[in-house]
């Protein structure tokens, strides 16, 4: 028997033993039919701690260091500043932020912003 936080497995066989008939004498695999004497896991006591992020509250997201929403009055314009032809006014210096808005395995979307004529568009990458 091999006991790892609450779980209890088989050594024969490497089945998952069932807890619950921990009350009887014996516990006993229902994969090779080994057979595990009950005081070995007697004191065996369960503990369960959620995480931190498991039950999501807005207090919780005003104290986080990382923001998971952006508001509209919260967007930000401020930049790098990078050598991009504005497409309307032709100007050769443009701002240009990112973000991440789908899923982590495909690229940032790159957000411009003319320093000139207030002109914006967005790319994905």
């Amino acid at each position: 028997m091999s006991v790892i936080g609450s779980l209890i497995f088989c050594t024969d066989c490497g089945n998952l033993l069932d807890s619950i008939a921990a009350s009887s004498q014996v516990l006993s695999c229902g994969q090779c039919s080994a057979t595990y004497p009950s005081k070995d896991f007697a004191n065996l006591t369960v503990t369960t701690k959620s995480s931190d992020t498991a039950f999501p509250s807005s207090l919780r997201q005003k104290r986080s260091v990382v923001k998971t929403t952006l508001h509209r009055d919260e967007q930000t314009e401020e930049g790098a500043t990078i050598k991009e032809k504005c497409p309307q006014c032709g100007k050769e210096e443009m701002q240009y932020y990112s973000l991440q808005l789908r899923s982590a395995d495909e690229g940032a979307t790159i957000f411009y912003s003319c320093t000139d004529c207030g002109y914006k568009f967005s790319t994905n990458n």
